[in-house]
């Protein structure tokens, strides 16, 4: 009977040793992370558009739209057209941000959306209020 509880523990000792390595054989691999911040090079280095140095932190929602216009339209690297690309960094940069945007900076952000449909000469949405 000592013979079939030994059996059984070093069995045992041996099963959960198996999973063991098997686990560790079949967990991926890691890779360290690249850049800190890849949101921050999508928007300094994105295809769609070559921005203008602190555009996202004017004040004025006017202003953030013309930037983006002009970005937009020098850009010869954008797949979209013109308002598309540059509605879709502002987009990018409002979502990207979420929860650490102010009340005040997430307005300010949303009437440039407003601004930037104005200026490109589009009608108003019923998506973006």
């Amino acid at each position: 009977m000592a013979s079939k509880l030994l059996k059984a523990r070093k069995s045992t000792t041996r099963s959960k040793a198996r999973t063991k390595a098997r686990a560790k054989a079949h967990v991926r691999r890691q890779e360290p992370a690249k850049t800190k911040r890849w949101s921050q090079k999508v928007t300094q280095e994105s295809n769609a558009l070559d921005l203008e140095r602190g555009v996202f932190t004017q004040g004025n929602p006017h202003a953030i739209a013309l930037s983006l216009k002009r970005s937009a339209l020098k850009s010869r690297r954008r797949k979209a057209n013109a308002y598309r690309s540059a509605l879709s960094m502002l987009t990018f940069y409002v979502n990207r941000a979420g929860r650490g945007l102010s009340a005040t900076r997430r307005r300010t952000l949303d009437r440039a959306k407003r601004e930037l449909r104005a200026v490109f000469g589009k009608g108003e949405s019923s998506t973006v209020r």
